[in-house]
């Protein structure tokens, strides 16, 4: 880590929240979420709204074990109607972000990244929740707002050095295929090796099958199967095949 400080974090928390919210009222409820197929915008705010409240438990109760989750279904097909969701929605987030910021530094609770502190791991996976499910939301509503470099980088980290690793289902039938990202406006670089039984990262410069290379905020975009390889601005060389490897197999569900 050491990208972006906790502070920093829940400081994005709180402008991508009220972003989304925003983006939220523009597209209508009913506006469909391309990026995120079968949804519509209600189904984002019940989502990330769960979600707010679910992290919120653990840390409001320096929880010990994990807060058990509904399933996706339930959530979707729960909770208030739409002319109070809007509301349901900003009061999660608002008290996510006061608990966030009220929280002892050396809080303990259940978490499941490695991550400095509980703390630093809640700000900083609830920050970059929200900040994904807010370029979910104003694609709804048009088009998302870029993000700041050294937010974006740290959220690429996040999904490579933490996310990544955790994928113990077949990746590929054959060796390790070597993925290598590269973020030109902040000079940071990760290498990703698909492998047939795991997934092994690392940071730093390191040669790879396909490269891809381009702004932090792309990238954010195109790892986290936000916008696709063509419309990313991104640069890719080598073999393509492994880029699209990881947008089929690396896909982050709520479970």
């Amino acid at each position: 880590m050491g990208f972006v400080e906790p502070h920093q974090h829940i400081d994005a928390l709180v402008g991508d929240g009220e972003l989304l919210a925003g983006a939220a009222e523009r597209a209508s409820l009913q506006a469909a979420v391309p990026t995120c197929p079968g949804w519509q915008v209600r189904d984002l705010l019940r989502h990330l709204g769960y979600v707010h409240r679910w992290a919120r438990a653990h840390v409001a109760g320096a929880a010990k074990d994990m807060v058990d989750g509904r399933p996706e279904r339930e959530i979707l097909t729960s909770g208030p109607d739409d002319a109070a969701l809007a509301c349901w929605f900003r009061q999660g987030h608002a008290a996510l972000v006061e608990t966030l910021r009220s929280a002892d530094p050396g809080l303990s609770c259940w978490t499941f990244l490695d991550a400095p502190s509980p703390l630093a791991f809640w700000a900083r996976r609830q920050a970059h929740e929200t900040a994904i499910h807010r370029a979910d939301a104003e694609r709804a509503a048009g088009s998302p707002t870029p993000f700041a470099p050294e937010f974006a980088a740290d959220g690429i980290d996040e999904l490579i050095m933490g996310f990544a690793p955790r994928r113990r289902r077949r990746t590929l039938p054959v060796a390790g295929r070597a993925l290598q990202v590269r973020a030109t406006d902040t000079g940071h670089e990760w290498l990703v090796t698909l492998g047939p039984e795991a997934v092994a990262v690392r940071r730093g410069r390191s040669p790879g099958d396909c490269m891809v290379a381009g702004g932090a905020s792309d990238l954010y975009l195109l790892l986290w199967n936000r916008i696709d390889a063509a419309g990313s601005g991104a640069h890719i060389s080598g073999d393509a095949e492994v880029l699209r490897l990881w947008q089929t197999g690396m896909r982050v569900r709520w479970q």
